[in-house]
This record gives structure tokens, sequence and C-alpha cells, in this order.
């Protein structure tokens, strides 16, 4: 079953084609790819999924329902989170306590701050691996656990899809492989991935197929492997 189908989807920012007729779907329970040189298309696509940008034309649905155009807190509440390119935390509030915002943000019921809530804060913070950080403020940590900690938050809201952008840029080697093993494990959670990325060694491990953009256009898809012969992925984005 595909829990999210993009069929058409065109945005221009004046004469720029930021997305040019893009069509693609995500099963559920898949790690997909999203790559591409810089200036493709890929956070653009993100942000049509996640309500940030509106779509010239074209549709996006979710698990079978039509959402193009609904804002964003809404797309969160009906299952879809997302991460950014640029990390977005509340760099003032404790770990503990951004976390504790997603779960009320989110798809829980009721605006309290309860002990299940907490509960399932701490059960997050265990999984991402912060949990010896829950007091510190979001600013204090380093690069590395700032992303975890933008992962956590957007797992507190329940999400069924979760859209991953460069959640691995900027990592050492060693967080990398730690950053591979989360999205791993989130999937075996039962979420959905799609995965924005410019570390090649994640994409190929990791994924079960891979979209590939070029100034707004679709122009590959496939497994790993077939992407990594593609001629034209190898000209464009991938080199020899």
């Amino acid at each position: 079953m595909n829990i999210l189908e993009v069929e058409g989807i065109n945005k221009h920012f004046g004469g720029l084609a930021a997305a040019s007729a893009v069509d693609f779907h995500v099963g559920a329970g898949e790690i997909v790819g999203l790559i591409g040189p810089n200036g493709a298309g890929k956070t653009t696509v993100f942000n049509l999924v996640s309500g940030a940008l509106l779509p010239d034309s074209g549709v996006v649905r979710f698990k079978g329902i039509g959402i193009t155009g609904l804002k964003p807190h809404k797309i969160v509440r009906i299952g879809i989170a997302r991460t950014f390119q640029s990390v977005k935390i509340f760099s003032k509030m404790s770990v503990s306590e951004n976390v504790l915002l997603g779960h009320l943000f989110g798809r829980a019921k009721g605006s309290v701050i309860s002990d299940p809530a907490k509960g399932e804060t701490e059960e997050i913070l265990d999984f991402v691996g912060l949990a010896g950080l829950k007091e510190a403020r979001a600013m204090d940590l380093i690069l590395a656990n700032q992303k975890r900690l933008e992962v956590a938050r957007a797992l507190a809201t329940h999400p069924d899809l979760l859209l991953l952008d460069e959640v691995m840029a900027g990592l050492t080697p060693t967080e990398v492989a730690k950053a591979m093993e989360l999205v791993k494990r989130i999937r075996d959670r039962g979420v959905t991935i799609v995965m924005i990325e410019h570390v090649m060694k994640a994409i190929m491990s990791i994924c079960d197929r891979i979209i590939v953009l070029h100034h707004g256009m679709k122009i590959a898809e496939g497994t790993p492997e077939e992407i990594v012969s593609n001629k034209t992925v190898i000209e464009i984005y991938l080199g020899e």
C-alpha cells in the first residue's frame, strides 16, 4: 500500500521551476532516498508535501486522501512529520521540553502536561540516545545531538511518515554511522521514511529506493544498485 503519492507537482518561483511535473510514490514501511545536486528541488518537494508551500498544480495524497493545500499543523496531526535542512529547535528550552512540545502539538489528546506525556518524552529521548541530556538547554548540544533532538521532537507527534532533510549533514563518520542506525530503528517502529541526503554511503546502504531530482525534474528512480549504475545520474550527480 502506498502511504504517500505525489502526482504532477509543479512549483515555480518567478521563472525558476523548483518542481516540474514531479511524480513518485512511497510504500508503507519503505525508506526512500531523495537525492540530487544543490538546487535540484529536494527541499521544495518536502515543503510541498508538508504544507509549507502550496503547489501551482498537482496533487499530494496521504493514505489515499488528498492533502494538497492543507496547513502544516493539520498535516502534522494526520501523521506526517519532518526535520529541516538547517536545524530548527527551541534553543532556550531544555531537551525534554522540546520533545514534550512535539507531543502536545501533535496527535496527542488534550493540551496538558500529563504523566503519560512525560513518560512518552522519556521513552523517545532514550530511543534517540538523549536521555542523559534531558535537562540540558537545546542550544548547548553539539550538532549531532541537535539533529537527534529534532528527530525526537518529530517522533513525539506520532508520525506514520517522517521526512528527514539532511539529518546527516555536517556529522563525523562515527556520527553518520549512528544516525544510519537510528533511521533503521525508526523504520522498525513502523514509521515510513523519506530522506534527503548527500551522504551517499547512507543513501546506498539503508534506502529501499532512490529518487533523483535535477532542476526540479525527476530524472531517475530505482533501487540503490540501479541508481549507482545509471549513466545520467553518474554524469549529473554521482561522478565517476
